[in-house]
């Protein structure tokens, strides 16, 4: 019953979207209450901007790549940088706070990636400033702002840096430096993590639309070791619009040796690019990555859904580096920013088909962590790589020993190697293969074929694992476990056939024989010994899709039924989105239609719909959830489907609510797909 009313109530909420128009590129905020907040993120795949109901300031900035031991669990976690993108303003004397903002608006531009909030204070002024995350310059930021007087009023806007508290040793900076033609004022500060292992360092400047020599005069004030800031002075005349800018980089010595010199010479290379050209080259770089679109004719709430779900995926991914998502991606420090295998099985494969070069940095993050995967599965007893359930910088494990997760679930070797022969399949390319791809795929077989315990003639079972589903602790014969490691064993063969590389019989041999459980009604058995329990998430399901182990269309719907019902409270959203993937590729819309709905209603958060993890949970924003949502989207009503031979097509329906869906920039060759 309560499932029922649930879809009902999503069921209304869409019909009363349709009845509205509705702008799939933005979404505002017109309320904002600051104690049911769940912010937006705009970020360029190394450094996030969060943003916060109170004016002027922002939530959190957070760092890719960059981690410390600090928080729970005696393991690393995500290091926030200095807040570079912090504001004050004071207004006739009057410094503007929470309570002085009328009419306060956000509005998140995902076309272009930047977060416009908007207030009026009292008669005198209209607010306005755009936070960017420079999808051109990856360490950079920029502020703009535009201030509207209503009457004459003198404004005196600062830019202010403020260190975590988390950062010690904190040493700040305030150096001029006079050019012929351009004076350079840098506000900079350096600090070091927690345990001294990085150095963190940023720098900002303002940029005026005044020329050289006219512009307003700086004032450097230091507050105490852990803020400082630089401001000016200016009176407006009533009607007067005026703008400035502030540009700001952070880095750290996880990208380079030199963080402080490195991040003021950023900034100065902002300053002389100017505003103007920085947003233009910010703009153009995104209208790059939307060639490849999904674009829903008939249902323009599902088409803002997917948008912002393909925004926050592009957001915390970036082409050219050795980056992978962590579930939250980088709007927080949420699960410490470690990576799972919800960066393989969930989000890379929208952003494999969508972009195969951003999706080919998430690869490039496993196999340079290769060695440490070695060396996991020798300190086991095993051969090959194991890789580590939680990663980080280095690539050993980083699960909290609390977590049986970390010495047990052991999918993640298999999910990872799936990953690489898949990059290969949408690319075909076989220099990577024989380069990347191939010493990845194979070394994982090589674990399986070691982790298997013989059990009489032609039988390996896999024992003693966390199941996909995370309920089900240390059982044996893990339906998804042992079906993910036959795939990775099958894939070392074909990489290997198509490289003219040995073949090991024995993963010919133990891919053959690990055995797929099945209850005695025929359904496909979660664990040896399952007896109907609840699960906490998707498991038996995924052998039809992303493992294609089971591909009988009744088998497929008989696990589906079963699994269905034994959803637990809590589940995370993906379950629900391999639901309507699998329901789409039956051919039975409705059903596919009512899972979609609620593989992400559930979980939206006020004031922007950002995704939390579950329905009721508050740890947006959830990007785990939104790869499950887009592949729901493009292999399940897209009928997208990856193959050794490349990208194909495959018939399926699409709901009835929408006209016809259309792939864009699909694949390497960036092919179109229509669905009617």
């Amino acid at each position: 019953m309560k499932k029922l009313v649930v879809l009902f109530l999503l069921h209304f909420v869409y019909l009363f979207c349709f009845s509205q128009k509705i702008d799939s590129w933005k979404i505002a905020a017109d309320k904002i209450d600051p104690n049911n907040y769940y912010g937006e993120t705009v970020a360029n795949g190394v450094i996030g901007i969060v943003s916060s109901p109170i004016p002027l300031q922002c939530k959190d900035v957070v760092l890719n790549g960059a981690y410390d031991q600090y928080g729970r669990g005696r393991v690393s976690n995500f290091l926030k940088s200095f807040n570079l993108v912090n504001m004050y303003l004071d207004i006739d004397g009057h410094r503007i706070g929470a309570g002085d903002a009328a009419n306060m608006q956000q509005v998140l531009d995902m076309k272009h990636a930047n977060l416009t909030t908007t207030f009026d204070y009292a008669d005198k002024a209209k607010v306005s400033y755009t936070y960017y995350a420079l999808r051109n310059l990856p360490y950079t930021v920029l502020v703009d702002v535009t201030i509207t007087a209503k009457k004459d009023i003198e404004i005196i806007p600062a830019s202010v840096m403020e260190a975590p508290d988390e950062l010690k040793d904190v040493q700040n900076y305030y150096n001029q430096i006079d050019r012929p033609h351009v004076t350079l004022s840098l506000l900079s500060s350096i600090a070091k993590s927690p345990t001294g292992k990085l150095t963190l360092a940023s720098s900002t400047t303002f940029l005026f639309d005044e020329p050289h020599g006219s512009e307003p005069q700086l004032i450097h004030e230091m507050w105490d070791n852990n803020m400082h800031l630089s401001k000016f002075k200016k009176n407006l005349k009533a009607g007067t619009v005026y703008h400035f800018a502030i540009a700001g980089a952070s880095i750290t010595t996880a990208q380079h040796d030199d963080p402080l010199n490195e991040a003021e010479r950023y900034v100065i290379y902002a300053k002389l690019q100017g505003t103007q050209k920085l947003i233009q080259f910010h703009n153009a770089a995104w209208d790059s990555l939307w060639k490849s679109d999904i674009i829903i004719n008939g249902d323009d709430a599902s088409q803002r859904d997917v948008h912002a779900a393909m925004y926050h995926l592009y957001s915390f991914v970036r082409e050219g580096t050795s980056y992978s998502p962590s579930p939250m991606g980088l709007s927080g420090l949420g699960y410490n920013g470690h990576v799972f295998w919800d960066a393989e099985l969930w989000m890379f494969p929208a952003i494999l088909v969508l972009h195969p070069e951003m999706a080919k940095s998430m690869v490039e993050y496993r196999f340079q962590r290769l060695a440490e995967a070695k060396h996991n599965a020798f300190a086991h007893g095993y051969k090959g790589a194991m890789y580590p359930w939680e990663s980080a910088a280095t690539g050993n494990e980083e699960t909290p020993v609390w977590a049986l997760s970390g010495p047990f679930e052991h999918h993640i070797t298999a999910d990872v190697a799936i990953a690489a022969w898949n990059y290969f399949a949408v690319t075909q390319d076989t220099s990577w293969l024989r380069e990347k791809g191939f010493p990845i795929i194979k070394a994982c077989a090589d674990f399986w074929a070691s982790r298997v315990e013989k059990n009489g003639p032609g039988k390996y079972d896999i024992k003693n694992v966390v199941a996909a589903d995370e309920w089900a602790e240390n059982v044996d014969n893990n339906a998804f476990t042992n079906a993910a490691a036959k795939a990775n064993l099958n894939y070392a063969v074909m990489a290997a056939n198509i490289l003219h590389e040995p073949v090991d019989n024995e993963w010919i041999d133990v891919e053959k024989n690990i055995p797929i459980l099945k209850l005695n009604d025929g359904v496909t058995a979660e664990f040896e010994g399952y007896h109907g329990q609840k699960i906490k998430q998707v498991d038996v399901n995924l052998l039809a899709y992303p493992l294609k182990e089971i591909t009988d269309p009744q088998q497929i719907r008989k696990d589906l039924t079963y699994y269905e019902d034994r959803v637990g409270e809590g589940s995370p959203a993906m379950t629900h989105a391999i639901f309507a993937l699998l329901y789409a590729k039956l051919n039975e819309p409705d059903k596919a239609w009512n899972a979609f709905k609620e593989s992400f209603i559930p979980n939206k958060k006020e004031p922007f719909g950002v995704l939390a993890e579950t329905a009721g949970g508050t740890n947006p924003y959830f990007a785990t959830g939104a790869g499950g949502f887009l592949q729901s989207v493009l292999m399940g009503f897209g009928g997208l489907d990856i193959t050794p031979r490349g990208i194909t097509q495959i018939k399926t329906s699409l709901p009835k609510q929408w006209k016809s869906l259309i792939l864009t920039g699909i694949g390497k060759d960036k092919k179109t797909f229509t669905i009617n």
